[in-house]
C-alpha cells in the first residue's frame, strides 16, 4: 500500500475541480485532496460512482465537507461551462485544476478511424483546453495551480494506441506551453504522466487487467504496476505550495517501466 502525503492538510480551503472524479486517478485524488483539506467540485459521466467518490470525500474531510457534484460530459461545451458556473457560484474561488478526465482507444495508421480520433482528442485535448480556459481569470486571481493527468504514453510511442498516444502528446505540449503563458500571473502547470495504473481503463478497452499485473511481475522494475493512490501523491505535490518552483514539468509515475531497454 502507498503510503499518503504526511503533511496534514497541506491544500487547506483550497477549491479544487478535479474532472474524472467518479473512479480510478481521479477519485483517489478527491479522496487525498479532501483528506488534504481542499474544498471540492467533483465532476464525471455516473451519477452513482460520483456520490461515492463524494461519500468517501466526506467521511475523510477533517472538516466534514461536502464535495459539490457536477455530473457532465466533457465533449459537451455546456457541460463544460457548467461546471465551472456551479463551483464559482457554490465557492466563490477556484485555486486548483485537475484535468484528469480521459479515455483511451486501441486503433492504428492500418485500423483507425475518424470517429475514434475525434472522441479521443474531444475528451482528452479540447475538453481541457476549454476548462482550462475558464479556469484562468479565477486562478489569476488565487495564483493557483494546473495539474493534468497525461501518460508516458505522452512521451513514448506504443502499438495500437495511435489516437491516444496523439491525444497525449499533445497534452503534454500543452502543459508546457500554457505553463509559460501563465508563468508572469504566477499560476503554475504541470503534468502527472502514468505509467500501467490499476484503474478500469484497461476494461473499457477490451484488455485483461489480471493479465497485465502477471505479466508486470516479470517486465515491470518494480515488480507490479501503479495503483491510483500513488498518482494521486504526485498530483496534490504538484498542486500543493511544495512544488511553487515547478511548472511546466512531466512527472513521469511508472515505477521506472520507461527508463529501461525493451
Amino acid at each position: 500500500m502507498a503510503t499518503s502525503i504526511s503533511t496534514d492538510k497541506k491544500l487547506d480551503q483550497k477549491v479544487a475541480i478535479i474532472t474524472g472524479a467518479s473512479s480510478g486517478i481521479g477519485r483517489a485524488t478527491a479522496v487525498l485532496f479532501s483528506r488534504l483539506g481542499s474544498k471540492l467540485a467533483l465532476t464525471g459521466r455516473n451519477q452513482e460512482h460520483l456520490t461515492k467518490s463524494a461519500e468517501e470525500c466526506e467521511a475523510i474531510s477533517p472538516y466534514n465537507l461536502k464535495p459539490l457534484c457536477i455530473v457532465g460530459d466533457l465533449t459537451i461545451e455546456s457541460d463544460i461551462e457548467r461546471i465551472m458556473k456551479s463551483t464559482i457560484d457554490t465557492y466563490g474561488r477556484l485555486d486548483i485544476l485537475v484535468n484528469n478526465a480521459g479515455i483511451a482507444a486501441l486503433d492504428s495508421a492500418e485500423d483507425g478511424s475518424l470517429a475514434t480520433l475525434d472522441l479521443v482528442w474531444k475528451t482528452n485535448v479540447r475538453a481541457v483546453y476549454h476548462l482550462t480556459m475558464l479556469a484562468v481569470p479565477h486562478l489569476i486571481e488565487s495564483k493557483g495551480s494546473i495539474v493534468n493527468v497525461s501518460s508516458v504514453l505522452g512521451q513514448r510511442g506504443h502499438v495500437g494506441a495511435l489516437s491516444y498516444t496523439i491525444s497525449k502528446g499533445a497534452l503534454d505540449q500543452f502543459t508546457r506551453s500554457v505553463a509559460l503563458d501563465l508563468a508572469p500571473k504566477q499560476i503554475r502547470v504541470n503534468s502527472v504522466n502514468p505509467g500501467y495504473t490499476e484503474t478500469n481503463i484497461f476494461s473499457t478497452i477490451g484488455l485483461d487487467l489480471k493479465e497485465i499485473m502477471e505479466k508486470a511481475v516479470q517486465s515491470f522494475p518494480l515488480g507490479r504496476i501503479g495503483q491510483p493512490q500513488e498518482v494521486a501523491n504526485a498530483i496534490a505535490f504538484l498542486a500543493s505550495n511544495e512544488a511553487s518552483f515547478i511548472t511546466g514539468e512531466t512527472l513521469v509515475v511508472d515505477g521506472a517501466k520507461t527508463v529501461i531497454y525493451p
